[in-house]
């Protein structure tokens, strides 16, 4: 951090970037809208990304931590990885429960529904520019400030009305859904009722019209999660997650990522990873949507295969360097 800026507040900062970007989207809307993935419109083609690195500045006030042009890696917490906290399709209200292995889970939406497995984005979003800070040795919060916009980038969604629209919509779900949870974070078990954001403040550019854009936004995270990241019981993702365009297919990455890992393969019962996604289909219909995505060979990071006489889903990581380490061993 320069010394140039250490004198300046949060709120300096943020309004200074407020106005770069207000500038800035108008000018790139239609370009970056060929390019960013929104989840109801893409073709499921991995591309490269036209995000460069930008260095941003973030400052630690007592209350809360400013996001400021994300430039870290992803990352994902371990324990939403491994248990289906987020519903796989939108509208869901109806209260989910999950056990396995003495791990419970129940979720409550409200009445717009149940947060998705695309809601998560902001979860990490945070988590990934907290983690970034923290290895830096920078004070964090579990309350943080973005801009809509670096955002909406960030995480690859459209941008103009619908994609606020949609954010504040994505927002309204995570504050409504309601978690009762034993999964330990941080090395403690406890019994826990939270939400999946405690408090959200929107700003919007005309302070008095609640139909304009959005442009600072402060969420206060879950200690539950926020355990987690001072832990860092987090996971590396791709930054292709964001491209995936299917919610169950999002699902089953997260739990390739989280017990593949860095191995180099992984083998679960087709029965094992219907429960674990978290999906209220049938098993035979979930076992279609596995069939397809081995046809689409089209996950980040793994390969899947099925074995349909032991009803086995095998996942190997594209990694051949750590496939060549286990044949050699």
């Amino acid at each position: 951090m320069g010394n140039t800026n250490k004198n300046r507040n949060a709120q300096e900062i943020l309004a200074e970037r407020i106005a770069g970007l207000k500038a800035k989207e108008d000018e790139n809307t239609s370009q970056n809208s060929q390019t960013l993935v929104d989840e109801e419109k893409t073709d499921g083609i991995f591309e490269e990304s036209d995000l460069t690195p930008k260095k941003g500045r973030k400052r630690q006030q007592q209350d809360f931590f400013v996001i400021d042009a994300f430039d870290a890696s992803f990352k994902d917490d371990l324990a939403s990885m491994e248990h289906p906290l987020f519903a796989l399709k939108a509208g869901d209200t109806r209260i989910r429960t999950y056990e396995h292995n003495g791990n419970t889970v129940s979720i409550t939406p409200s009445v717009v529904g149940a947060a998705t497995i695309y809601d998560k984005d902001l979860w990490i979003y945070c988590i990934s520019s907290l983690i970034a800070a923290k290895n830096k040795g920078d004070s964090i919060s579990r309350t943080v400030r973005f801009t809509a916009y670096d955002f909406l980038v960030s995480t690859k969604k459209a941008l103009g009305g619908n994609g606020y629209k949609r954010l504040r919509e994505s927002l309204d779900r995570l504050a409504g859904t309601r978690i009762i949870t034993n999964v330990a974070t941080g090395g403690l078990v406890t019994r826990v009722n939270f939400g999946l954001i405690d408090r959200v403040q929107i700003v919007y550019a005309d302070e008095t019209d609640a139909s304009s854009p959005m442009t600072e936004i402060e969420v206060t995270l879950p200690d539950w999660l926020y355990r987690s990241v001072e832990s860092k019981q987090i996971k590396t993702i791709s930054p292709y997650y964001f491209n995936i365009r299917k919610p169950l297919d999002r699902r089953i990455y997260e739990l390739c990522a989280k017990h593949c890992g860095n191995q180099p393969k992984w083998s679960v019962s087709l029965e094992i990873l219907h429960k674990k996604s978290g999906s209220t289909a049938s098993l035979r219909e979930f076992r279609r949507a596995v069939r397809k995505l081995v046809e689409s060979n089209s996950l980040p990071d793994y390969k899947i295969n099925f074995d349909a006489e032991r009803d086995m889903v095998n996942i190997e990581n594209r990694d051949g360097k750590k496939l060549l380490k286990t044949l050699t061993q």
